[in-house]
């Protein structure tokens, strides 16, 4: 199951991809033709109801194939919509983990420079796009644009101080992100929230895979390429501090929610770990695809 957000003659709507992913359940329209009333209309408004969510919306695509003719009204070709991040405008900022990959923080420095403790920044909701939405290149900011592939992790229910082993509950889905880095920035600021929060910065999507659809988030394959060649190349079970402790330590004092996104760290292969390093440039186009969720698409412009 693949739940997005796009949009479609200037409404932006919630759908679930069907199985041949050439069309889209309008997930609110759907509800509206099958006698359904009150169903969540945003994608967001979905996973704050919990994951009695993905039952419904599994019945609602089942009832779609039943009745295809009555159903016709509430399907629509992706090449007809703009897909937007499922998560349009986040409530919060993105919470990022830094380093959470042994070879990463040695391609960045050194074995030193492998942390102890999970290392934590956020980027701002400005930040956000969507799957084949531009990334700006910020010409007149940075000379040193840099992509990381990540593993996102979309908060399903709120808790504080939740333990590691329920920790796993707490998770709607997963989805992608690129978290677009200016190197340069970051270096010069001494901490990382400039660098890392210019606008569109942080493609996400293309859509959410709920938890219940994907059987090992701790090992799934992760690969980045630019312009068609491989830059990343990584399973997350080489994560130095995993899912679930990651969840556990963010909520130790602070009061994670529904729509949440936690972006779980990036393997080596960035362009700034390359000799000399190789920035993004103007008409680069950056492909991170994730086993069992999909393949996240940005060109920079």
């Amino acid at each position: 199951m693949k739940l997005l957000t796009f949009k479609k003659e200037n409404q932006i709507l919630a759908g679930v991809l069907m199985e041949d992913e050439h069309f889209v359940l309008d997930l609110t329209k759907a509800a509206e033709l099958s006698g359904q009333d009150h169903f969540p209309e945003t994608l967001l408004d979905c996973i704050k109801t919990g994951n009695q969510i993905v039952n419904d919306i599994e019945k609602l695509t089942e009832w779609a194939e039943a009745n295809e003719e009555k159903a016709r009204e509430a399907i629509y070709e992706v090449k007809e919509m703009q897909l937007l991040a499922p998560i349009p405008r986040p409530l919060k900022n993105v919470f990022c983990i830094g380093k959470n990959y042994a070879e990463h923080a040695i391609e960045l420095g050194s074995k030193d420079d492998i942390p102890e403790h999970v290392m934590v920044f956020t980027k701002a909701p400005t930040t956000v796009i969507g799957h084949e939405q531009l990334i700006e290149a910020h010409e007149s900011v940075t000379s040193e644009l840099d992509y990381e592939g990540e593993l996102a992790i979309v908060i399903g229910k709120k808790g504080r101080a939740i333990p590691r082993e329920e920790a796993m509950d707490y998770v709607f889905g997963y989805t992608i992100i690129n978290d677009v880095t200016a190197r340069d920035l970051q270096k010069q600021h001494k901490q990382f929230f400039l660098g890392k929060s210019l606008d569109s910065t942080c493609p996400v999507g293309p859509w959410i895979v709920p938890a219940s659809y994907v059987e090992d988030p701790s090992k799934l394959r992760i690969q980045t390429r630019v312009n068609g060649e491989v830059r990343q190349d990584s399973t997350t079970d080489q994560l130095i501090f995993p899912l679930d402790e990651i969840i556990s330590v963010l909520s130790s004092g602070m009061t994670l929610e529904p729509g949440d996104l936690i972006a779980t760290g990036t393997p080596a292969g960035v362009g700034k770990g390359f000799k000399p390093p190789r920035f993004l440039k103007k008409g680069d186009t950056v492909e991170i695809e994730i086993e069992g969720i999909g393949t996240l698409k940005n060109t920079v412009e």
